[in-house]
C-alpha cells in the first residue's frame, strides 16, 4: 500500500551507501584500471577529443569504449523499468542492483593490465545503471556516481538558506554536502584498498550493494 512515507530508494542512508560505491569505483578505475574515470564520462569525453586532435585514434577508442558502455547502461535500466515495473515479486530497482553486484564481482576477478578495458566497460555500465536508477534523495534530484550537480545544488540551497533562513533549505544543503562527503569517503577507502587488495578490492562494492538490496527488500515486505 502506498503512503506518504519516504521510499527507501530516496532515503539518505541508502543514497549514502550508493555514494560510497560511486567514490570507490572512481578511485578504483583511475588508480588500477588505466587512469579512466568510469563514473562521470565528462573527463573521458574530453580525453576522447584531445586524442582525436592528436590523431591518436587507438587512444581515442580507448576512451570511447567506457562512454558507449555508460550509454548502454542507461538504455538497459530503461528496458528493465519498462518490462518489470509493477511486478510485485521483485522490484525493478532490486533487479538492477542485483546485476550491479554480479558485474562488479566479475570485475574483481579480471586481472590488472590486459583486462582493464573490459573492467572499465563493466564499471561504466554499472555506474550508468546506478545513476539512472537512483535519482532522488528525500525528493531532491541527486547523483551517486558524480559530484558536480550535487555541489551546485547544495551550494545553491545554502545560499538561499542564508538569504531566507529557511531550515528546509539548510537541511537540503546538508543532504547534498553529506552525499559528497560519503563520495569522498568511498574514494578514500577505494584508494586504501587498491594498494592492499588490488583488483579484488572492488568486491567491497558488491557487498555494499547487497546491503542496499536487503534494505529495499525489507521495505518491500513492510
Amino acid at each position: 500500500m502506498m503512503d506518504d512515507r519516504l521510499q527507501m530508494s530516496e532515503s539518505f542512508f541508502l543514497s549514502a551507501i550508493l555514494a560510497v560505491v560511486g567514490g570507490f569505483l572512481d578511485a578504483y578505475s583511475y588508480l588500477l584500471r588505466g587512469h579512466v574515470f568510469a563514473n562521470a564520462q565528462t573527463g573521458n569525453i574530453v580525453l576522447l577529443g584531445v586524442n582525436l586532435q592528436k590523431m591518436d585514434f587507438q587512444r581515442a577508442v580507448y576512451y570511447l569504449i567506457p562512454i558507449l558502455a555508460f550509454a548502454f547502461g542507461v538504455v538497459l535500466v530503461e528496458l528493465v523499468k519498462k518490462f518489470y515495473k509493477g511486478k510485485q515479486q521483485i522490484h525493478w530497482r532490486q533487479r538492477v542492483v542485483g546485476l550491479e553486484v554480479v558485474l562488479l564481482a566479475i570485475v574483481g576477478f579480471l586481472p590488472l593490465g590486459r583486462m582493464d578495458v573490459l573492467a572499465n566497460v563493466l564499471i561504466s555500465f554499472v555506474c550508468a545503471m546506478q545513476v539512472e536508477t537512483f535519482r532522488r534523495v528525500h525528493g531532491h534530484p541527486f547523483a551517486s556516481t558524480m559530484c558536480t550537480g550535487n555541489l551546485r545544488s547544495g551550494t545553491e540551497a545554502l545560499f538561499h538558506y542564508f538569504e531566507k533562513r529557511d531550515k528546509q533549505l539548510r537541511d537540503k544543503s546538508l543532504k547534498y554536502y553529506g552525499i559528497i562527503a560519503f563520495f569522498i569517503f568511498g574514494a578514500v577507502i577505494g584508494a586504501l584498498l587498491a594498494g592492499w587488495a588490488g583488483e579484488k578490492s572492488v568486491l567491497l562494492c558488491s557487498v555494499l550493494l547487497i546491503i542496499a538490496i536487503l534494505l529495499m527488500i525489507q521495505e518491500f515486505r513492510m
